[in-house]
């Protein structure tokens, strides 16, 4: 789940607002509002808060399965879904990332470092949890509904799950697949993928693992299927394949809950109201995002999106270039279907749009359902959000009433990582923004009765005790001019809105504390908005700890695999040095479009100490790493200082004999010669097609056919940057009659 490094101010059309509905959450990845009014919020770590209400300003602990969620780069507890009986039928499904070793241990929301999750990865399975909730919030027992899938590295794990209209529940999971090379199984295959047992490195042209495991159901009947890049439909309350699916003959019961499948990472995909239609945003690899279309859940046609083998509609060019069987078939039969909608990594959603291009990844879908005070033109819109472009767009309905591509509209940008959507009580669209820690509403200034909006400002916001702090709420207002609003203030932070009415008020804080303070505005017909200010206390005179990391420095450039160290120390004036257990560290990867257009990817936190080290993991290029340390003094009081490293980086060259060979580097094809930059140590796959037409004497096209590389490696084979500049030749001959 990446989130974008730099956005700009959130901003929506005339006549739509965007108000915080809950605040304070840590990093929040998934909303399912409850028929009762209850919301039950996912976080990260593996926590399920609920709130009784959007009003209620204190949450509940649901369930904390912090124990089991593998918390690390893209895993965790990551989809939710409250069962549409609720509170008759109690339960709530949590999925999440199962951290479990293949021994029967545990990772520990972190990876063997060495080699690194980049390397040969952390194996992990994935759970649906059947969650039993009574009537105070807390789940009271706990069952595990679904369990398996076979994901190798740390994204494109598991995403949504969601219940349709026919009362099945449906579940969505990525490849588990490496994000940085052509992956059919080369680096271990500790999913046991054919045609070799778990252990032996598989390769062309019969390999079937790394993301190849999306095509899995294609298998014979004596192969395994596994449920990674596949939307599964299943009973909930056992977990079984529901009657009707499309394998419901088959006897892999695995195999028996697929509906669709062929998906690098269905990571949000929603049921379209009044329909049986599953509308899927699947996460793409080099080139494009797609929006996939299910007619039908529930008609036993098993659709095939593609994926590795296609991309956005393409054949996607690493795996093509690896002249893979389970591709190559694919491409025979031509029993593919094509994404509904998609758009390319490289241009705008919409033009001029303003959403950055720091990356793309597809991370909401969801129907407004005709119960908004929308206007018209969204009736039925599909609204969608990229999670690195910090945007949601709606794509409103044609004269075919179905979603219309060439009709695309900007809802909002500037969000810190959406990352899930939904509609909402008031038929509002909600948002789950995972960077702000917010859970946010996007309204419109139209219909009977529009709530208000709460602003609440204070001055100042921090200082030493006794702190005097005047509270403004006049920027507040309500939409329907003629209503009169009326103010009530937390300002304590107890969560009652008792200590004051008015629109300002004043309040002293005496002891070192942060307070939540909160104001909440009424109209005459109980429509409330709730703002929030945070007031930080400290002890007379206490300065913020002064941070210092002692290595590495900026000037510092790391190789992928390579073990680095780091130090960091803090000192303050009231407790001077301060020790290691009040340090914390993250490192983080940044992951460019182009040099200056980045998203983040948190990979790993180190805490309560003053040294310690990590592997630099493998990605392409550019890329680079941020490492954060963060001091807590005795007073709560915190400060951060942060080093920016850069890797170490190589040029290529690709060449062939003849000239103008379409040669196939990572995801990408090129006309040699051509040259790529690679971070030293990092691992792509290079591929030559072996017959294709070149000139001969540079003259006549004539057909070749693939001699060898100049390595000595086979047509498909991965390679590690080296430390200095290198070439690499793919060489041709002329064929003859046999060819």
């Amino acid at each position: 789940m990446a989130a974008p490094d730099a956005v700009a101010e959130a901003a929506v059309p005339p006549g739509f607002a965007d108000t915080v509905a809950i605040e304070g959450l840590s990093a929040p990845t998934a909303v399912s509002f409850a028929p009762d009014g209850t919301v039950f919020v996912a976080e990260k770590s593996g926590i399920v808060k609920s709130f009784d209400s959007l009003a209620d300003t204190s949450a509940t602990v649901t369930v904390d399965l912090r124990d089991e969620v593998h918390n690390f780069w893209d895993r965790g507890l990551l989809g939710l879904a409250v069962d549409p009986g609720f509170p008759a039928r109690p339960y709530v499904y949590a999925l999440y990332s199962h951290d479990e070793r293949p021994d029967g241990g545990q990772w520990g929301d972190q990876c063997p470092d060495p080699p690194g999750a980049t390397d040969e990865g952390c194996l992990i399975d994935a759970r649906l949890a059947k969650l039993t909730v009574d009537s105070s919030g807390v789940a009271t027992a706990r069952e595990t509904l679904l369990s398996g899938w076979c994901q190798q590295y740390p994204s494109h794990s598991i995403g949504t799950v969601a219940f349709g209209a026919d009362g099945a529940l449906y579940v969505g999971a990525g490849d588990g697949a490496s994000f940085n090379f052509t992956d059919y199984g080369q680096r271990g295959n500790p999913c046991g993928d054919p045609p070799e047992p778990a252990g032996t490195d598989l390769s062309p042209p019969d390999a079937k693992g790394g993301a190849l495991r999306s095509q899995s159901p294609r298998r014979p009947a004596d192969e395994p299927v596994t449920m990674d890049g596949t939307i599964v439909r299943v009973d909930p309350d056992t977990g079984d394949a529901m009657p009707g699916n499309p394998f419901a003959a088959s006897d892999n019961p695995i195999k028996r809950r697929v509906i669709a499948y062929g998906m690098r990472n269905p990571f949000r995909f929603a049921v379209r109201p009044g329909t049986p239609e599953l509308w899927v945003g699947d996460v793409g690899w080099n080139a494009r995002e797609e929006i996939n279309r299910i007619p039908d859940g529930t008609d036993g046609v098993a659709e095939n999106f593609g994926w590795p083998c296609y991309e956005g509609g393409a054949k996607q060019a690493g795996y093509d270039g690896a002249d893979l069987t389970v591709c190559e078939s694919l491409y025979s039969s031509g029993s593919v279907t094509g994404p509904y909608f998609a758009y390319s990594h490289g241009g705008s959603v919409v033009a001029d749009d303003g959403c950055t291009q720091g990356g793309s990844s597809i991370s909401g879908i969801e129907f407004e359902n005709g119960t908004s005070n929308y206007p018209d033109a969204y009736d039925g819109a599909l609204f969608f959000s990229d999670a690195s472009r910090g945007c949601i767009w709606a794509m409103r309905r044609g004269a075919d009433g179905q979603p219309d591509p060439s009709d695309i509209v900007l809802l909002q940008s500037g969000i810190q990582a959406p990352v899930d959507l939904k509609i909402g009580p008031g038929g509002d669209l909600y948002y789950v923004a995972l960077a702000s820690g917010e859970l946010r509403r996007i309204s419109y200034a139209g219909g009977a009765n529009r709530p208000p909006m709460a602003v609440a400002a204070a001055d100042p916001t921090s200082g030493p005790a006794p702190l005097t702090v005047q509270f403004d709420g006049t920027g507040s207002a309500d939409p329907d001019t003629d209503d009169t609003i009326s103010y009530e203030w937390d300002l304590d932070g107890d969560g009652s809105f008792d200590d004051a009415t008015g629109s300002t008020a004043s309040y002293t804080y005496i002891e070192q504390e942060v307070v939540t303070a909160g104001l909440r505005v009424s109209d005459p017909d109980g429509a409330t908005d709730i703002d929030t200010v945070q007031i930080a206390v400290d002890e007379p005179d206490q300065p913020e700890p002064i941070v210092v990391i002692d290595s590495p420095d900026e000037e510092f450039q790391w190789r992928v695999g390579q073990t680095i160290q780091f130090t960091g120390r803090a000192t303050d004036a009231q407790d001077g040095s301060i020790p290691a257990d009040a340090l914390d560290w993250r490192l983080t990867l940044r992951h460019c479009e182009s040099a200056d257009d980045c998203h983040s990817h948190v990979v790993r936190d180190f805490e309560r100490t003053a040294a310690g080290s990590f592997t630099a993991p493998d990605h392409e290029y550019p890329s680079h790493l941020l490492l954060r340390l963060t001091a807590t003094d005795s007073d709560g009081n915190t400060s951060s200082s942060t080093v920016r490293l850069d890797p170490r980086t190589v040029e290529l060259s690709f060449t062939s004999s003849p000239t103008g060979a379409d040669l196939t580097v990572g995801g990408a094809v090129e006309q040699a010669p051509f040259t790529r930059t690679l971070i030293v140590g990092s691992t792509t796959t290079i591929s030559a097609p072996e017959r294709q037409r070149l000139l001969l004497l540079g003259l006549f096209p004539i057909r070749h056919r693939f001699v060898g590389w100049s390595d000595g490696g086979s047509r498909t084979h991965a390679i590690t940057a080296p430390e200095s500049a290198a070439t690499y030749q793919a060489n041709y001959q002329v064929c003859l009659l046999w060819c």
